[in-house]
């Protein structure tokens, strides 16, 4: 049961539609990069986020559920993960994952709450 993973959170203050790309994003203790790419896809909502130099050349996908607030003014994304949750989150690569059901079936039950921080409830 990792559907609702993939589904922005109702207070989070997103409306389908809007370009997110070129957002900062916020994780509940420090800045983690920014979003490259995202999805408002029913079911399958995420961000592709490129960490920069956080964690250097690399590339992490969030769920939609993660996303806590959206700060359209300040171009600011919140989430609802520390920065070392994200970074132990299973490895990410573009042309391999994107569209993986089977990593999405890992990432959710990672982010979820079955995952190892017991996730929300949903």
């Amino acid at each position: 049961m990792t559907e609702h993973v993939w589904s922005y959170q109702s207070t989070s203050g997103h409306l389908a539609g809007t370009d997110l790309t070129g957002y900062k994003v916020e994780a509940t203790d420090g800045s983690i990069g920014k979003v490259d790419k995202h999805s408002d896809e029913v079911g399958d909502a995420y961000l592709v986020v490129d960490t920069g130099v956080w964690i250097f050349g690399k590339e992490v996908l969030l769920p939609a559920s993660t996303v806590i607030r959206i700060d359209p003014e300040d171009k600011k994304v919140y989430v609802d993960r520390s920065k070392e949750q994200i970074k132990n989150a299973p490895e990410f690569h573009r042309d391999k994952h994107l569209g993986d059901a089977g990593y999405h079936e890992e990432l959710g039950t990672y982010y979820g709450s079955g995952g190892p921080f017991g996730g929300r409830p949903a």
